[in-house]
């Protein structure tokens, strides 16, 4: 059966000369067994009409964003409920802009607003457009979000310039939505722990000690492996961020509850992964009243131990032992520092970062990566978390496999 056999495919088309390349794309679509509905904004009228697509997708073309014929007249709720994808093919730079800011002034907008489905973006427009700093800094928004791209492609434009700006073609789009919804289910029945965020230890009932972690990092490698249909645990210290779709999330406070909640669901996990910056020390004793400061007193002395090592205790267990992963922060000597914690820990792989760098440390969008493993090692340069986090899964999903063949050749 092909791939994209029933699955519901939303196509939104925008006012780019490029429109007329949709009728083409949504036939392939056809041709494959999905079933599709269009979008039309308004403007894109003008390039490509409502029957035309009606006729070639076989369902009536949206255009409004309270359509009298939709569910209730909420058609935005409708398709996004609906869709296993939404594929905006001409993206022009309008619209680009207005997903980037959260606008909702048509249906299109809203209804990629209101959808959990993955979104598809082919850009098309001027090479000088596509080329301007506002662009690009939308569309890195928009990746940074969650969304993937096909395209543009570079060649001879309709205006007579030549350049990068030219919608991908048919096929090309065909393709990015097979892989897309493919990727979606590949690591079903997979199922991963991630711990992410700072964790705080009390001084006394106010006061605490922790770090400038965000927990970003954690909660985008959760949100990638969750994409792509693994079960997915994450073990959250104290952050404000929302919980990924499909994630089941267990919030914690100190190293300790999370040690504890680590252990139990690694067990149970084919891959853990130890992103959390985890504080090394707590309290001896914790202060049962808040600790008062005297006019006689000029310093303070806190009497620390030892917090236990969560992503050592994962790597050392003997029996149902998942593939382990381990985060490094530094901020000085990190591939040193990186591989011999790799060493020393008994890890499978490790992610290190330069947390001393302000615009990739601690509650920054961005991040960059150095991965280093038993053999081998690779850079994932600079970008957005989410973007780095589905480069690291498809890193851990290959040494895994590796992994497995080596120690059973004949399965």
């Amino acid at each position: 059966m092909n791939k994209l056999a029933e699955k519901h495919i939303v196509v939104g088309i925008t006012a780019g000369i490029a429109a007329y390349k949709s009728i083409e794309f949504i036939r392939l679509l056809r041709k494959a067994g999905a079933c599709v509905r269009v979008v039309l904004t308004e403007s894109a009228q003008a390039f490509v009409t409502p029957l035309t697509l009606q006729a070639i997708s076989g369902n009536a073309v949206a255009t409004s964003l309270l359509d009298p014929q939709a569910e209730l007249a909420m058609g935005h709720i409708e398709l996004a409920k609906w869709a296993d994808v939404v594929v905006i093919a001409p993206a022009t730079a309008d619209v680009l802009a207005r997903l980037a800011t959260g606008q909702a002034d048509d249906l299109l907008t809203t209804l990629c607003l209101a959808t959990r489905a993955p979104l598809l973006l082919a850009p098309a427009m001027n090479q000088q457009m596509f080329a301007h700093a506002a662009v690009k800094a939308n569309l890195a928004t928009l990746k940074a979000r969650g969304a993937h791209t096909v395209g543009p492609n570079a060649g001879e434009q309709a205006c007579g310039d030549v350049g990068l700006g030219r919608m991908a073609e048919p096929s090309e789009i065909f393709d990015a939505v097979t892989a897309l919804l493919h990727r979606e289910n590949d690591l079903a029945g997979l199922v991963v722990s991630v711990t992410a965020g700072p964790t705080q230890e009390a001084i006394d009932p106010v006061r605490y000690i922790s770090n400038h972690s965000s927990g970003k990092m954690g909660f985008a490698i959760a949100q990638a492996f969750a994409e792509r249909g693994a079960q997915v645990n994450l073990i959250a210290g104290p952050v404000v961020l929302a919980t990924p779709a499909n994630v089941t999330r267990i919030d914690v406070l100190s190293a300790q509850e999370m040690h504890r909640h680590a252990m139990a669901l690694a067990k149970q996990s084919a891959v853990f992964v130890g992103c959390a910056a985890v504080a090394d020390y707590k309290m001896a004793q914790v202060a049962e009243h808040k600790l008062k400061k005297t006019d006689a007193q000029d310093t303070l002395t806190l009497t620390l131990v030892k917090n236990p090592d969560i992503i050592a205790s994962v790597a050392a267990l003997t029996a149902q032992r998942p593939f382990v992963v381990g985060f490094a922060a530094e901020t000085q000597n990190v591939a040193d520092y990186a591989q011999r914690k790799l060493a020393r820990k008994n890890l499978d792989m490790i992610c290190a970062n330069d947390v001393s760098r302000k615009e990739i440390g601690f509650g920054q969008e961005q991040n960059a990566l150095s991965v280093f493993w038993p053999g081998g090692q690779a850079d994932l340069p600079q970008a957005s978390k989410l973007t780095l986090a589905r480069a690291l899964v498809d890193l851990i999903i290959t040494h895994r496999n590796k992994t497995q063949s080596a120690v059973n050749p004949k399965e």
